[in-house]
């Protein structure tokens, strides 16, 4: 569990998949910044990972590489009133400040099951998180 939390205090960028309600899935690189609970991502208002995470709130996304992998399943929602601090966080973590760009929305991901591993020998035990949300270790 250790690493896993290090890998989400410290690496920058995840791959997030959304699907639209007819079931047309979308993957995309964006950066996050963890706060220990939730995950905090920004993305172009009109794009389909914004418009699906506005109507359905569902998401997965994956940190690390494929050898060293996080898979986070949860559920997400627009993150309004972002704190200074809270922003100044996101920009120095991820070298990326959304409050420059018009309109760019916060989706705060609170996380409901994660898993992780590195080889097979781990694929047993690698639940970290269940769907309450608690974890396990």
């Amino acid at each position: 569990m250790k690493d896993t939390r290090r890998r989400l205090d410290e690496d920058v960028d995840a791959w997030v998949a959304t699907a639209d309600r007819a079931g047309t899935r979308y993957l995309v690189p964006l950066s996050f910044l963890w706060d220990g609970e939730t995950l905090l991502i920004s993305t172009a208002p009109g794009n389909p990972t914004a418009r699906n995470l506005r109507a359905g709130g569902r998401i997965r996304l994956t940190v690390g590489p494929t050898r060293d992998v996080v898979l986070i399943e949860g559920s997400a929602v627009v993150a309004d009133g972002i704190t200074d601090e809270v922003g100044d966080a996101f920009a120095a973590k991820t070298g990326f400040d959304p409050r420059k760009l018009r309109n760019y929305p916060y989706f705060r991901i609170r996380p409901e099951l994660i898993q992780t591993w590195r080889e097979v020998n781990e694929i047993t035990g690698r639940d970290l998180m269940v769907v309450d949300g608690e974890w396990l270790t």
